[in-house]
């Protein structure tokens, strides 16, 4: 999963960071609305956190003009502005949550969490293709109901193809979702992470399908 900070305070917005590349997140940050608000319109995201006192375009004008947009992506604002006609201001505008600083960490987790399995249309938070089952809560990964034990990287991917079963997915498009936009990615490490995935999910289950495709010349896509 893939998760925008757009926050002034780069002691906050570098901790944010860390602390969810730890959970097995992508995070991108930017530091000004205006840069903030062109990641969001030109970059796939899950969520993103969104300071409201920002420099270049506050964040009352980002969420209005991202919904004008027609950019659903789940926005929680993340402010030192507590006062109740700030969260209405905030929420009008189009925004899905709203946490105050100082904050918990694992509350923010929390409710990352729940912003992200609120579907677009309704679904599981167990995801499931056949007899492979992710579990994007506990982060458990089963094949007929033995356990597969994945690295962050290699949850992320897999959610992302189950997400999109049956969809031939490029490698561009697998960068922009699980990796950071910063991230240091080599020519082969798309092929290296679905070898790795091969090695896990299909070949240790010789009498089920592989459902880990490749489609020469275009990418890479889960199920028939």
């Amino acid at each position: 999963m893939r998760i925008l900070i757009v926050e002034d305070e780069h002691r906050i917005a570098t901790a944010i960071k860390k602390g969810l590349e730890q959970e097995g997140y992508a995070a991108d940050v930017a530091y000004t609305g205006t840069e903030g608000y062109a990641f969001a319109v030109t970059e796939e995201y899950d969520l993103i956190i969104l300071d409201l006192m920002l420099p270049g375009k506050d964040g009352i004008t980002f969420c209005k003009e991202l919904r004008g947009e027609k950019i659903h992506t789940p926005v929680l604002i993340l402010t030192a502005k507590g006062q109740l006609h700030d969260k209405i201001l905030g929420l009008d505008s189009g925004a899905d949550d709203y946490l105050t600083k100082p904050f918990a960490f694992e509350e923010l987790l929390a409710r990352i969490r729940a912003l992200i399995r609120r579907p677009k249309v309704t679904q599981s938070n167990v995801l499931v293709i056949e007899d492979l089952q992710l579990n994007t809560l506990s982060f458990e990964t089963t094949r007929n109901n033995k356990p597969i034990f994945l690295s962050h990287k290699e949850f992320s991917l897999l959610e992302y193809l189950i997400r999109n079963a049956k969809k031939v997915l490029t490698k561009d498009q697998i960068i922009a979702h699980v990796w950071n936009y910063d991230a240091d990615i080599l020519p082969n490490t798309i092929e290296v992470y679905i070898r790795k995935l091969r090695n896990k999910v299909d070949l240790p289950f010789p009498k089920s399908r592989h459902l880990i495709q490749t489609v020469r010349g275009f990418g890479y896509k889960i199920g028939t």
